[in-house]
């Protein structure tokens, strides 16, 4: 209720103007007939109403209607009434000239040029009170003197508080807006960085089961006439690769549908299920090597994940591109990095097969150096891929371990 009453005068300014506009005018002429004839040591003289006076009056009270719109033509006309009404042989004061003291303040809170809104009120009353030592000198300091500077000072006083209170809230509408664009670029930032998750993800678990599964069919379809119980082992073991495919596709998949939020997902894989990645590798052909160099040490979830993908994206590159069944995993671990190369002894393939394999081919061929590339700098690590100078290509990371524990971390630990 009471916010309601705040907003009243701003929502009818119009009829404010107006009430104000009548108030000053009947004050301005009631004032005018009285007369000081002592200089304060004797009684008050009673004149009648001036018509003068009260058509400048009137005159600087219509005019404040437009001081939204015009303050500096309203505060030239309202100082003239004043002026005016100094001519007129009465004394200029606060209540005499109150109109122009209400364009003041409406001059200095709205005109934009800050230098003319506080420099204009002053020559306003300077001129008001110029009229006043004209009309009369002695004494120097009357009432009507003392109410012309004190009311020049409110004015410019009120005027910019008004206009500091407005850039005051101006500031903070402009900091809010601000505030919100921000929250929706980071809002669009984290989507995109979740797509370009999810798409790498995707593009893992297809690459690395698309290519078991194309080796495990081509082995499949060359031991079906000859040896008919290996080729349906191979079969059978077809069926788990595409099965465990469709489980991680769902349950990446499964990440962008709000009703499957409470769907059962696959464990997140990470190196602890690295010897059952490389037997699905084992029994498509290839013949895999591992060795693990220095004590293992437990990496972060996402460096983790990373780790695994790295080794699935490359081994899967070995099984689709190198003209070789071998391939070796070297896990190095050091005090703060793990170290994984994954390499092969194969030959070169043609340039528009294995175009990833360095950086003028990528362009145009396939995105599973760049998707690596980008999972190692996510984590904090970097990764090298080439061609070795005696044959074949390797792939080299190396990931961030978390810090080891100190004997007074042990201590915290509940």
């Amino acid at each position: 209720m009471t916010t309601e009453w705040s907003q009243w005068p701003r929502r009818h300014s119009r009829a404010v103007d107006v009430v104000v506009a009548i108030l000053l005018c009947a004050l301005a002429t009631y004032a005018s007939r009285f007369i000081d004839t002592a200089n304060g040591q004797g009684p008050v003289a009673v004149r009648p109403v001036s018509p003068g006076v009260f058509a400048l009056s009137a005159a600087a009270s219509i005019a404040l209607l437009w001081r939204r719109a015009y303050p500096r033509a309203v505060l030239a006309i309202t100082t003239a009434c004043g002026i005016g009404i100094g001519a007129l042989g009465f004394e200029v004061s606060v209540f005499t000239a109150g109109a122009a003291f209400v364009a003041m303040y409406s001059l200095g809170l709205w005109y934009p040029d800050a230098r003319t809104a506080k420099l204009a009120p002053v020559i306003a009353g300077a001129a008001l009170l110029l009229t006043s030592l004209v009309h009369d000198f002695s004494p120097l300091l009357t009432g009507g003197r003392i109410t012309l500077v004190a009311g020049d000072l409110l004015a410019g006083a009120f005027a910019e508080a008004g206009r500091n209170r407005r850039n005051y809230l101006a500031a903070l509408h402009a900091r809010a807006e601000l505030a919100e664009r921000t929250r929706e670029e980071e809002a669009r930032q984290r989507v995109g960085e979740e797509r370009v998750r999810i798409a790498r993800e995707l593009h893992d678990i297809v690459a690395h089961h698309m290519a078991l599964a194309h080796a495990q069919a081509s082995t499949a379809a060359y031991l079906l006439r000859s040896q008919p119980d290996q080729a349906q082992e191979m079969l059978d073991e077809l069926a788990g690769t595409t099965s465990a495919a469709l489980r991680e596709l769902k349950a990446t998949v499964g990440l962008l549908r709000e009703d499957d939020s409470d769907a059962p997902l696959e464990p997140t894989p990470g190196l602890a299920q690295l010897s059952e990645l490389l037997t699905s590798f084992e029994r498509t052909g290839l013949t895999l090597s591992l060795s693990i160099t220095g004590v293992p040490r437990p990496l972060s979830p996402g460096a983790d994940l990373t780790a695994y993908r790295i080794i699935q994206e490359a081994l899967t590159n070995v099984t689709k591109h190198a003209s070789t069944a071998t391939a070796t995993v070297r896990l190095v671990y050091s005090r703060l990095l793990l170290t994984i190369s994954v390499s092969d002894d194969g030959g070169d393939a043609p340039e528009t097969v294995r175009g990833e394999q360095d950086s003028a081919d990528r362009e145009s061929h396939g995105y599973g150096l760049i998707g690596m590339n980008e999972r190692a700098v996510s984590v904090g690590g970097h990764l090298r891929a080439g061609r070795k100078p005696g044959g074949g290509f390797e792939v080299t990371t190396e990931l961030p371990l978390e810090p080891p524990k100190t004997p007074d971390d042990e201590d915290k630990t509940p």
